[in-house]
């Protein structure tokens, strides 16, 4: 049909399986095993429901931002706030990736990146991870129209150093840079404190997962108040009222409880370290992870074999029939009790 000739025609993004029925082990999507701090259960049971017939806030002006803002000792006017890391993203693309020259991101990296790229119709060039999975600084240096990049990358896991994080971002000067820190609390340390230095520098985080709530969708990003102003400028131009008055109300409660958080966060880091033993024992091989995940392939049976007969058994990792990964299976780190489930299935495939 004629119309058809005039849609905007991309290769969506591919999220993991999202099964509906009970009883299964979820370790596809990076999710929390944990729930989130008691004060966001607290919070929910004590919010007024008349409350949700007006209009959410802006978020730069909420309590939310004011937490963030304390948490991390920024100005408030540094935050922006979205819903999940992939709006803020998203929105970033948006406002400042249109110089007409290819954007830089890993070849083997979020795999959300590229769809935005097409959808905004913005020029873009992967550049291959060494042969370590290891991102190399230098293949960053030529001209281009900015740079985005996770730390630690997804799906690998792999962390790299703040110096070549810094060293990127220092050949970069004329285009912005994003360093995507999703994964960021489970073992590396966040480059935060060069946005004080580098006034094209943004990094991004979430809540979905160290804070335990993928499903209140919080992201933001933090950078010099200029960069956050353009963020609003075309967000605002977009839609008004992003953010929902529960998410605004609830992310407050998980910010502040930093006990919980660092509790969290050390059960995971303890169940991955001994994964990695029990995945070793079992004759995978990975790089190491900083993240709440393992990308592990095994020496003797392929990946599409192991993730297929792990669904039989009602256990979900993550696959892509890819060149350079299809031999990987991405596994998130569950509770004690999912992974030996997970440890005891594997002991049968393998």
């Amino acid at each position: 049909m004629k119309w058809e000739e005039n849609v905007r025609r991309v290769v969506p993004y591919t999220p993991g399986e999202q099964p509906e029925k009970t009883g299964i082990i979820k370790l596809n999507t990076n999710e929390n095993p944990y729930p989130p701090a008691p004060g966001v259960e607290a919070a929910m049971a004590a919010m007024e429901i008349d409350k949700l017939r007006l209009y959410p806030a802006f978020p730069e002006k909420t309590e939310l931002a004011k937490a963030l803002s304390e948490h991390y000792r920024i100005g408030t006017d540094q935050i922006f706030i979205g819903v999940g890391s992939d709006d803020v993203l998203s929105m970033a693309f948006l406002t400042f990736f249109n110089s007409g020259q290819p954007i830089f991101f890993p070849d083997i990296t979020y795999s959300f990146y590229d769809v935005w790229a097409e959808v905004y119709k913005i020029p873009y060039e992967v550049k291959p991870l060494d042969e370590s999975f290891q991102i190399r600084p230098q293949d960053y240096t030529q001209p281009n129209g900015g740079v985005v990049f996770p730390n630690p990358n997804a799906p690998t896991g792999e962390l790299l150093s703040l110096d070549m994080v810094e060293e990127i971002v220092r050949n970069n000067r004329d285009v912005v840079v994003i360093v995507d820190e999703a994964y960021i609390d489970f073992g590396g340390t966040s480059a935060l404190p060069l946005i004080e230095k580098y006034d094209n520098m943004l990094v991004v985080q979430t809540f979905s997962k160290s804070r335990s709530m993928a499903g209140m969708r919080i992201g933001y990003a933090m950078g010099q108040p200029r960069l956050i102003r353009y963020l609003n400028d075309v967000k605002y131009s977009v839609n008004s009222y992003t953010m929902n008055t529960a998410a605004l109300a609830l992310g407050v409660e998980a910010v502040r409880d930093e006990a919980y958080f660092e509790q969290c966060c050390h059960k995971i880091i303890q169940t991955r370290t001994r994964a990695e033993q029990e995945l070793a024992r079992l004759g995978f091989q990975f790089p190491k992870s900083c993240a709440n995940f393992i990308f592990a392939s095994h020496k003797s049976v392929s990946a599409r074999e192991i993730f297929e007969r792990l669904k039989e058994n009602d256990i979900y990792v993550r696959w892509w029939d890819k060149e350079r990964i299809k031999n990987f299976l991405r596994i998130t780190i569950g509770t004690e009790e999912q992974m030996e489930a997970l440890y005891q299935a594997l002991e049968k495939i393998v």
